[in-house]
């Protein structure tokens, strides 16, 4: 197992980051070159992160991916060339028995985490597995996804990316954080999709990175496991999810502000 999924299996705080979608061959190795470099600063360990396809986009002419086994191709050359684990989205069956020759966690998107055979086909691959609960699932309910994969694989995790409240908005129920713990060891704070605006009338997700920070702290402040940062170096020339992401160059400043609090947290037990 890689040195960073044993620090998180001991229950080491832990960052899962990167851009929304590998969208060519050079920009996915930027960022992970540069998360790295702030894994190792901060020693925090890092699970990069890039779905090699998007299947759930607002607009036809919305982009995708740069084709499959391209996209996966990327993903193992990051996971090779900077020792880092990989984490990426599956939309089926079979996507997620393909996917697990390339990555180390297998991605259940928000809108696919009742799908029975989905998750237990995910479960099937001995891959750790992160359901991220729908907008539209109560905490309490993701125990019945947590108990789908555990009918086949012990390592799963929940990742909390708010809820929907209205059409256009969403919002985090913290105390659900901690309900969701109590069933499920590993337990992720997605401080990018939280703040997403989505199904706007462009057929563009709109989104309100500003306040990513304040939602990474207070998710750091209540204990959970690890965050979720989609980040990019230029979110404006992002091909999706441009509007929601952190710009990488504050990143650093922001991870500094996470550990420091993470060390006042870890007192209060």
């Amino acid at each position: 197992m890689d040195e960073s999924l044993k620090k998180i299996e001991q229950g080491a705080f832990f960052l899962i980051a990167g851009p929304c979608v590998i969208e060519n061959e050079e920009t996915p190795i930027e960022i992970a070159t540069y998360l790295k470099q702030l894994s190792n600063k901060y020693e925090i360990p890092l699970i990069f992160k890039a779905s090699y396809k998007k299947a759930n986009r607002s607009s036809i002419h919305s982009f995708t991916g740069i084709g499959d086994l391209k996209g996966l191709n990327v993903l193992k050359d990051i996971a090779s060339k900077l020792n880092v684990p990989v984490i990426t989205d599956v939309h089926s069956e079979e996507e997620a028995r393909t996917a697990a020759d390339f990555v180390d966690v297998i991605q259940i998107p928000a809108f696919l985490c009742r799908q029975t055979e989905l998750l237990l086909a995910a479960a099937k691959t001995g891959k750790i597995v992160n359901v991220k609960k729908g907008q539209f699932m109560s905490p309490e309910s993701m125990r019945f996804a947590v108990e789908k994969v555990r009918s086949e694989n012990e390592k799963v995790w929940l990742t909390e990316r708010g809820n929907s409240f209205g059409y256009q908005n969403l919002v985090v129920d913290f105390p659900g954080v901690k309900q969701m713990q109590s069933f499920c060891d590993t337990v992720i704070m997605d401080c990018t999709h939280a703040l997403q605006r989505p199904n706007q009338s462009a057929g563009v997700t709109g989104g309100n990175p500003d306040m990513i920070e304040a939602l990474a702290l207070a998710a750091t402040s209540i204990g959970v496991n690890g965050l979720f940062i989609e980040t990019h170096p230029r979110p404006s020339e992002a091909k999706s999810d441009g509007a929601n992401m952190l710009p990488m160059d504050q990143l650093d400043q922001l991870l500094s502000r996470i550990m420091a609090l993470r060390e006042t947290v870890s007192t209060w037990s």
